[in-house]
């Protein structure tokens, strides 16, 4: 059961906003959903509760929205968690505000932010430091995130039993629990196998399952990856910090201008449907468009 944070807004929330406690209940016990969708949820069902508490009409959410400065994207994700919220009640027998006119904001789809190999190779050096076994930690990190194409929290939640060295695959958990096999290629299969007998054993407390060690012999959390991505990105010399997902939009850009087709780039990320893979064809076709401005005998041709 999710609780309601900070505790002097529950009681508010509880008379303005009906099945609280069982929404969320539900979102994370029925359909699976990860903490961090759970808390973005919350976080806008707050909002939503801030606004109700000084407007009747629900269009007027828009207005409010603005008022708070919050992008076109963020808005979107208010919007849908509304109506998700107004879904449930209306399951749990309640009548619900007419939504047919609450709609979400048209978001203007951004190309992601691609980890080309060559940044990859800088950040790998910039992670080798004194300590070897810090250094290989540090090193299957990077090859890790950048050859599985992973989410950060699919990284902290390796677990020993989920690496199959004979099959060369490894078990990854992604959101909503769903599960899927990744194969490994020969180069990170042979650094994860001399990981996990050579450097591990180094760094791990007794009893830890997880594959990843951090600085205290235990499980790394999210916060622990990003701040060891700050700290090799700045020793690298990247004026912007690295972020976890430039790995995975990086693995399937290079995996798509390889010849990989999208269904298995799909599968590999885990993504639910192939239109959120289909981004990956623009990066592409952007980049091989700069590849011919730069390159085609004829782009530098007088006009």
């Amino acid at each position: 059961m999710v609780s309601c944070i900070p505790p002097r807004s529950c009681n508010n929330i509880f008379m303005a906003l009906p099945h609280w406690v069982e929404f969320f209940d539900d979102l994370k016990n029925v359909r699976g959903r990860s903490q961090n969708t759970v808390l973005a949820y919350r976080r806008d069902l707050e909002l939503f509760n801030e606004f109700r508490e000084k407007h009747n009409d629900i269009m007027g959410i828009y207005q409010f929205m603005t008022k708070q400065k919050l992008s076109t994207r963020s808005q979107a994700r208010v919007i849908s968690s509304i109506r998700t919220y107004y879904r449930f009640c209306q399951k749990m027998g309640d009548k619900i505000p007419d939504l047919s006119q609450l709609r979400p904001p048209k978001v203007e789809a951004k190309l992601p932010s691609v980890l080309t190999l060559d940044d990859y190779k800088r950040l790998k050096e910039a992670a080798t430091v004194e300590d070897p076994y810090k250094s290989a930690r540090n090193h299957i990190t990077l090859t890790l995130l950048f050859g599985l194409g992973c989410r950060v929290t699919e990284l902290i939640q390796f677990n020993l039993t989920d690496f199959h060295e004979s099959d060369s695959w490894l078990k990854v958990l992604g959101k909503g629990g769903k599960e899927r096999a990744v194969p490994l290629t020969d180069h990170l299969l042979q650094e994860l196998k001399v990981y996990l007998r050579q450097v591990r054993p180094q760094l791990a407390k007794d009893g830890e399952a997880s594959i990843l060690i951090n600085d205290r012999g235990k499980r790394p959390s999210r916060v622990d990856i990003w701040r060891w991505l700050d700290a090799w990105s700045k020793r690298a010399g990247f004026e912007k910090t690295i972020h976890p997902h430039q790995f995975r939009h990086g693995c399937a850009t290079a995996l798509l201008e390889s010849g990989a087709d999208l269904r298995s780039i799909q599968k590999l990320l885990g993504h639910s449907s192939i239109q959120t893979t289909q981004i990956y064809t623009s990066v592409s076709t952007k980049k091989m468009q700069e590849t011919v401005d730069e390159h085609h005998p004829l782009s530098d041709a007088p006009k």
